[in-house]
This record gives structure tokens, C-alpha cells and sequence, in this order.
């Protein structure tokens, strides 16, 4: 069993659904591992609690995500509240899919090798400094997640675990030869048709609309007609990459800075290694024995890209003679490692070492020592890094003081502004998605459209915008949302009247013509005694873009005709009405299913699969959802 899902989790299918496993790890996240657990939950599954942290934390990542795709536009949506209990919906729903696989997988016996979670993180690119890992700048970022080492391997494993579940589901999906040509030759379908059109312009000159008519319709429908709530800002902007230095950074700091900082300019050795693994797991002794013969045929000459072709374990590095590549101190098994970087000389064999994985016989291909930047190299670099590093400080004193001010002298900007050495901005009065950067960021929205600072026109509190940025806002000038004069929207109601008008009687005449073409009336006689210019498309696709796309929707929608043409009545999103008579359907007999095609197919049922096995595991679990608080946003 476990055999066939490691085979089917390498096919297309796994790679495609594997997006859904991506989606599910950017919403899951591992950014919000931040405070104190609780017994609260929001669901239950099979008896395991998902806490109201694991929710708040999905829910915080996945805001942020739609902020980030939607922009400015995002603040509009999270005060529908619609939208943010749907929003609240989907994260519990996916929280509840990512337990049902987990414990599947439990089930199943599935785990991953510390060996694959070391290479995951060592190629993650969040844990790379100049395209490779660095092990410093790891501690340092699962730090800042609220990690431990050992919680955050833990946590990836669960991941991968579930990554494997899925891509072994879909390694299993498989298309038939009949199903390919089926679908393809519905997609290359053609239909034949004659079609008219009744323009809905021609009755609009007929139509009157009365003074009655548009009062009703503004006042059941004064929605439409709101006008946005204004707002006019003054604010002080303090970034730290706009300030100036009193004095430049002088060489002597230079050079203090680089003798005192030289391990971060130190290329580490690298070594180039290839080996021969002799696995273990079956039988450890007759391993150990045959590692100890490969190694003596090494010793009497024997060619060792040859050995480890047909004799490695490894057949990833086998291929490749056993060459593993550059390493780095840190990067494979200790006991490995500490046998390759004991070799002193380029072609050096090792004794037999044993790892976790087996017996491995090591050989030194290549030798790169360590060596230390010349400091012209790196002058530049550090140059930037302390003209950063003074401006910070600056930056922050200046926050200090920004603050103070902004707090204690609250009804104007301006004794704030002089202290720090900036001038206050203003804006026009504008609405909420129209203000100006940096004021369009969630956070500033939020303190200038609060009652606060509405009502009581003080200063907000330093707001920050992120690397060394912050902003302090006031409110100027407010117009709360209201509904236009109806003077102001009369004509747009009139014209929307007049068009609603002009349809229905486009419709009511359509509806009269198709009667005739139910009767058997041809639709070239039909259109002729209306005045309507006929037209054909002998070869419609479901594709086709040279007529309008309801119309093609709904022919293809159509049985196919037998006697005579099957007629029919669409209308059309401009408000025009199409009458259409589909005359033949020509379905080829043999189509070419190239890999593109292929593809696509594959990803459709691979996605229908995986949406139909979470509804399975959920139908079979016992799963209990509970009410989530509101208080996340």
C-alpha cells in the first residue's frame, strides 16, 4: 500500500492537485504562532479539537492574503459583514479538511524522514541569504514566528504529511481512451445556425417615462444612489530611508565595523563529495560486510563512478557516478558530514561510515577552502548597512518624540511636525478607496474612520506602515455617506427606465416572432417580414467570439435537430433578444488528444477527486462546527 501511494504521488495528477496543498499551507500559514493557548474551539473532528487559536491564526493569514490581492478594494469588502462571515466560513471549513486528512494519514502509517524536512528547509527560500541556506538567518526567522527548531520540523512534517496524502490520491486518478476522445470531440464540436437579433434601440423613441416613474423607482432604490462618505486628512510621515545623516560614515567606522564583523564575510569551506550507500534496513550485518568488499575493491583500483552505478543504494547520486554535489558544514547527517570533512585530499576515500540511512563509503572529488572577503569587496555593503543602522536610531528617536507631541498638544499636527523636522500633508476631501498612499493601508483607514477621530478630532496614535515607517493622522473635514438629491440622478433613472422599457418590448416582439418559428415558419421568412438581417455561423465553436456569448451558451445547450431546426429565444446582457434556429450538429468521430488537452482533463478530474474524497472523509468523521468569535478582524 504504501509502496503504490510513493509511486502514484510522483505522477501529473499529484503535481497538479498539489496546488490545493499550497493553497492549504498559505492558509493554514506558519506566521501565527503567537499567544497563549486556549480550550476554546471552533470545531471538533472524530473528538480533536481545532482551538480558537488555530482559527485565529488561519484567519489572520488568510485576510492578509486577500489584502494583499485585492488592495485598497479589501477595506470596502471587510465592512460587508456578509462577506467576513463567509470569510470566517471557508477558513473553519478548510481547518476542518486539513484535520480529516491529518488523521488519515495517522491512519495510514504516512510520516516524512527528518532526512526530507532537513532538505525542505534547507531549500526553502525564507531560510536562504545570496541564494543559499543560512542557518542563522533560520533560527532567526522561525524565532520570530514564535518557533522553536524542534515545534517548527514538527509542524512542516505535519504539512508534507498531508501533502503526501493528496498527491497519493491523485496519483491514482487515471483518464480512459474513450473518456479523452468523448470530451475532446465535445469541445471541438460544431453547430450550424441562422440567428437574428431585435435591437432593443429601435423602441426606445416609443417609450415615455413619467415624472411618477422615477420618483418611484428613487425611492425603492436609494442604494444606488448613495454617495460615499468623505474625508479630508492631515498627517505626519516619518520613514527612516528618507532621513539625512549629520555627518557621513567615515572609513575608520568602516573598518572597525569589518574586523569586528569578519565571520559574515567568511565563504565557508565547500567540499565536493560523492559516496556509495549500502542500505540497512533488511539485514545489518551482511550491509555492513558489503560495504567493507566495495571498499576493498576501492583500495586494489577499482573505478568508483562505476561501483556506485551498479552498487549504490542511492540511485539519485548513482547516476551521477555518487557525486552528491557541493556541501556546506550543517547540511547532511552528522556522521556523514563529519567523515567527508575529515578527508584532507582531493580522490581521499573514507572508511566505511555508518548513518541513520545505511553504510556509505565517501570519496573526496574537489576542495574549496574557506576564505575571507577582502574588505574593498564588501565596503559598499557595509557602508549601507551602518548608514542604516544610524538612521534607525535617529528614526526612532524622532519616533519618540512624534509620538509625545502627536499625544499631549492632540488638536493639531503641526508642534509635532516642527519637532521632527517634516511638514504636515493634507488631502483633498476624498472617499475612503480614493486616499492617497501611505493613507490606503487597512490599519490608517481604520484610525481615520473611527469614531475618535471622527467625532472628536484629535490626533491618532503613531501608526505603523512597516520598515521604519509610521504615520499620524487627523481629521480635517468629514462627509458622512449620504443619498443624492434626486435632482442630481433624475436623468440617470430616466435612462435606466427607458432601457428597461425598450427591452420588454424587444422582448414581447421576439416572443411573437419565435411563436412563428414554433409553427414552422423558416427563420430567413420570419426575419425578412420583420425587417431583421439574417445571419449564419456554419461552424460554431463553443469558443467562438463572433457572436454574442449567451447566445453560444445557450445553443450548445440545444438537442440536436432531427427534422427540422431547433428554435429558440436568448436574450442578451445589453438587453437586445436573439431568436436562433440550430440547423446541425457535426460531433467528429476522431479527435487528437494532444498533452495539452490531456492536461487539462487530468486537472479538471483531479480536482472533481479531491473535492469528492474531503466530502467522503467529512460524511464518515464526526465533526461538530461551533460558533467563531468576531473579534479576529
Amino acid at each position: 500500500m504504501l509502496e503504490k501511494i510513493r509511486e502514484g504521488s510522483q505522477g501529473l495528477a499529484a503535481k497538479i492537485i498539489l496546488g490545493l496543498v499550497i493553497l492549504s499551507f498559505a492558509l493554514a500559514g506558519i506566521g501565527g504562532y503567537l499567544g497563549q493557548s486556549t480550550e476554546q474551539s471552533v470545531a471538533e473532528v472524530n473528538g480533536v479539537k481545532i482551538t480558537q487559536r488555530d482559527f485565529a491564526r488561519a484567519f489572520e493569514n488568510e485576510r492578509a492574503r486577500q489584502e494583499q490581492q485585492f488592495g485598497e478594494y479589501f477595506a470596502q469588502l471587510a465592512n460587508d459583514p456578509t462577506f467576513m462571515a463567509q470569510l470566517r466560513q471557508s477558513v473553519t471549513n478548510r481547518l476542518i479538511q486539513q484535520e480529516l486528512q491529518s488523521q488519515l494519514a495517522a491512519e495510514m502509517g504516512l510520516r516524512v524522514s527528518d532526512e526530507e524536512i532537513r532538505k525542505t528547509i534547507l531549500e526553502l527560500p525564507a531560510f536562504q541569504f545570496g541564494g543559499k541556506f543560512s542557518n542563522d538567518r533560520y533560527l532567526q526567522v522561525i524565532r520570530q514566528m514564535g518557533f522553536q527548531a524542534d515545534g517548527f520540523r514538527e509542524y512542516l512534517r505535519e504539512e508534507m504529511t498531508r501533502s503526501q496524502l493528496v498527491s497519493a490520491l491523485a496519483g491514482t486518478d487515471f483518464t480512459l481512451s474513450n473518456e479523452l476522445n468523448s470530451a475532446v470531440g465535445l469541445q471541438q464540436q460544431q453547430r450550424a445556425i441562422d440567428y437574428f437579433i431585435v435591437n432593443n434601440e429601435q423602441f426606445k423613441e416609443g417609450v415615455s417615462v413619467s415624472d411618477e416613474e422615477v420618483q418611484e423607482y428613487y425611492d425603492l432604490n436609494q442604494a444606488q444612489f448613495l454617495a460615499p462618505e468623505q474625508v479630508k486628512v492631515a498627517y505626519v510621515e516619518l520613514d527612516s530611508a528618507s532621513l539625512e545623516l549629520a555627518e557621513p560614515v567615515t572609513a575608520e567606522q568602516i573598518n572597525e565595523y569589518y574586523e569586528q564583523n569578519k565571520a559574515f564575510y567568511t565563504e565557508p569551506e565547500k567540499r565536493r563529495v560523492a559516496h556509495i550507500l549500502v542500505e540497512n534496513s533488511e539485514d545489518d550485518e551482511a550491509a555492513q560486510q558489503k560495504a567493507q568488499d566495495l571498499l576493498a575493491q576501492l583500495q586494489q583500483g577499482a573505478d568508483f563512478a562505476e561501483l556506485a552505478e551498479t552498487q549504490s543504494d542511492d540511485i539519485v547520486s548513482a547516476e551521477l557516478g555518487g557525486d552528491l554535489d557541493w556541501i556546506e558544514r550543517d547540511m547532511l547527517d552528522p556522521d556523514f558530514e563529519q567523515a567527508a570533512f575529515a578527508l584532507g585530499e582531493v580522490g581521499q576515500l573514507s572508511e566505511v561510515v555508518q548513518s541513520e540511512f545505511g553504510y556509505h563509503i565517501i570519496k573526496l572529488t574537489d576542495l574549496q577552502p574557506g576564505e575571507v572577503k577582502a574588505l574593498a569587496e564588501v565596503e559598499q555593503e557595509i557602508r549601507t548597512e551602518l548608514e542604516k543602522v544610524e538612521k534607525a536610531d535617529i528614526y526612532y528617536q524622532k519616533q519618540t518624540e512624534l509620538a509625545e507631541l502627536a499625544f499631549e498638544i492632540s488638536d493639531t499636527l503641526e508642534d509635532a511636525a516642527n519637532a521632527i523636522g517634516v511638514e504636515v500633508k493634507t488631502t483633498e476631501l476624498s472617499a475612503r478607496n480614493a486616499l492617497p498612499a501611505p493613507l490606503n493601508q487597512a490599519n490608517v483607514l481604520a484610525a481615520i474612520f473611527s469614531p475618535e477621530l471622527l467625532e472628536d478630532r484629535v490626533n491618532s496614535e503613531v501608526l505603523d506602515l512597516g520598515n521604519e515607517h509610521v504615520v499620524v493622522v487627523r481629521v480635517v473635514d468629514y462627509k458622512p455617506a449620504a443619498t443624492k438629491e434626486l435632482e442630481l440622478v433624475s436623468e440617470q433613472i430616466r435612462s435606466t427606465l427607458v432601457a428597461e422599457k425598450a427591452s420588454k418590448a424587444a422582448k414581447e416582439q421576439a416572443q411573437t416572432l419565435l411563436a412563428q418559428l414554433s409553427e414552422g415558419t423558416a427563420i430567413a421568412v420570419v426575419a425578412e417580414q420583420a425587417g431583421i438581417e439574417l445571419q449564419s455561423e456554419d461552424a460554431l465553436t463553443r469558443r467562438s467570439f463572433t457572436v454574442p456569448p449567451a447566445l453560444t451558451q445557450q445553443v450548445f445547450k440545444l438537442a440536436h435537430p432531427t427534422d427540422a431546426p431547433v428554435v429558440d429565444l436568448v436574450e442578451l446582457s445589453n438587453g437586445n433578444v436573439a431568436l436562433v434556429a440550430l440547423k446541425s450538429v457535426n460531433t467528429p468521430s476522431e479527435t487528437e488528444v494532444n498533452e495539452q488537452i490531456k492536461q487539462s482533463l487530468t486537472m479538471q478530474l483531479a480536482n472533481k477527486n479531491y473535492e469528492t474524497f474531503v466530502e467522503a472523509l467529512e460524511a464518515q468523521a464526526e465533526v461538530v462546527r461551533k460558533a467563531t468569535v468576531t473579534n479576529v478582524e
